[in-house]
């Protein structure tokens, strides 16, 4: 099993541009699954993690309802956004500026398959990077994510996740808000969730953070969860 992981920061980049490097990279690894079975072969497969930063945009999950876009094709051009139905789990959210999102395309085979872990230990992870930060991250049953004051009339989303898998192998991830501009979410229903608020470390910390040091935190505490062997750094897929 391979349980190094190919680190790429492809710091802004545009959402669709992206999407479609993700889908090459989980395909790729399919493919080799398949070859091995196919041809009896014992090739390793190969892990990635994606960070980035992207572009004002909304995006719908493949059961995820269209009513939770407020905005009209006219209004999303006039705030400068774009929006993609696509094919992860979970309803609608924003990604923007400000927001580090983690992509992780990993073989499960490598580290384990089970799906319900590996989302709990996707949330783990932030949960504990923003516990560095004086923050208590919790899980809200039912509603994947990381959320402050759970049960309490301020509950409010500051991490959210949805993924794909094919084949034990994953996509899509998480987006943490940092410095985010949180009047984004204005724009819709946050995941389908009616009357719940959303935060960003810099609403509750009354400072802007540094992105490249929240990104160490994640990567210290997912190696630490995933048990990763070794980050290993490339400029570009």
């Amino acid at each position: 099993m391979n349980k190094n992981v190919f680190l790429v920061d492809l710091f802004q980049k545009d959402y669709k541009d992206t999407w479609d490097m993700q889908s090459d990279l989980l395909q790729g690894i399919v493919d080799q699954k398949i070859k091995n079975r196919r041809e009896e072969l014992t090739e390793q497969t190969n892990n990635y993690f994606l960070f980035v930063e992207h572009p004002h945009v909304y995006t719908l999950g493949k059961s995820g309802d269209l009513s939770n876009l407020l905005l009209n094709e006219e209004q999303l051009k006039n705030k400068g956004a774009t929006f993609y139905k696509i094919n992860r789990g979970g309803d609608i959210t924003y990604h923007g500026p400000g927001q580090v999102v983690g992509y992780p395309i990993l073989d499960l085979e490598n580290f384990f398959t089970d799906i319900h872990k590996y989302l709990r230990l996707l949330e783990e992870t932030i949960i504990r990077v923003i516990a560095e930060y004086g923050l208590k991250g919790e899980r809200s049953e039912g509603e994947t994510g990381v959320w402050l004051d759970v049960g309490t009339p301020f509950a409010r989303k500051i991490c959210a996740m949805g993924i794909r898998t094919s084949r034990w192998v994953t996509m899509h991830g998480f987006a943490l808000n940092v410095n985010t501009d949180l009047g984004y979410f204005d724009n819709i229903i946050p995941c389908g969730i009616r009357g719940k608020a959303v935060a960003s470390l810099e609403a509750e910390l009354g400072r802007k953070l540094d992105l490249e040091e929240v990104k160490e935190k994640i990567l210290k505490h997912f190696k630490e969860l995933f048990e990763v062997e070794d980050f290993i750094k490339k400029a570009n897929i």
